[in-house]
């Protein structure tokens, strides 16, 4: 990081840059889900509907939009209105910066200002950085589904950690 680097909300013109770190995950990791890459309408429409809501902040330095990191719903029933789920994205060649910690932060430092009790991070299994990250933030390990999804030919874990604000 440097004097160049700013967390901020996000906004319109991040669109493309959040696509596109977001698409790598899409077609080359088992970190999200989805194996069908997002188009700029969909992911606009997506940002869109989450920061109505939740924060949502990007890491921007020299080289633009490098990271993002976001608080959505985590299920729709009223009881749930208190818990969110965390995302972060880190663009590949970006990690080992501090980038992730600081960003979600940040995240987190905003998510106590509300009335926000439980964060959720949901983490494909294996991914040491980011149960790394977690718990350097504070989640506790609060259970793992077994062989959930499939993808890139294999089964995968997903561990739920969570935090308590």
């Amino acid at each position: 990081m440097n004097s160049t680097s700013l967390i901020r909300p996000v906004n319109t013109s991040d669109c493309k840059a959040i696509m596109d770190i977001y698409n790598h995950f899409v077609i080359h990791s088992h970190s999200t889900f989805e194996t069908i890459p997002v188009s700029e309408k969909e992911m606009q429409t997506r940002i869109d509907i989450i920061k109505k809501e939740y924060p949502f902040f990007v890491f921007e330095n020299e080289d633009g939009v490098v990271a993002y990191a976001y608080a959505s719903r985590w299920k729709t029933r009223q009881a749930y209105d208190f818990t969110v789920e965390s995302s972060i994205y880190v663009k590949p060649g970006f990690e080992g910066r501090k980038i992730g910690i600081t960003l979600y932060s940040k995240l987190i430092d905003e998510l106590r200002k509300t009335s926000i009790h439980s964060v959720l991070g949901g983490i494909s299994l294996p991914n040491e950085a980011s149960i790394t990250l977690h718990e350097k933030l504070g989640f506790k390990h609060a259970g793992v589904l077994k062989e959930v999804g499939f993808k890139l030919g294999r089964w995968i874990d997903v561990a739920y950690l969570e935090l308590l604000l």
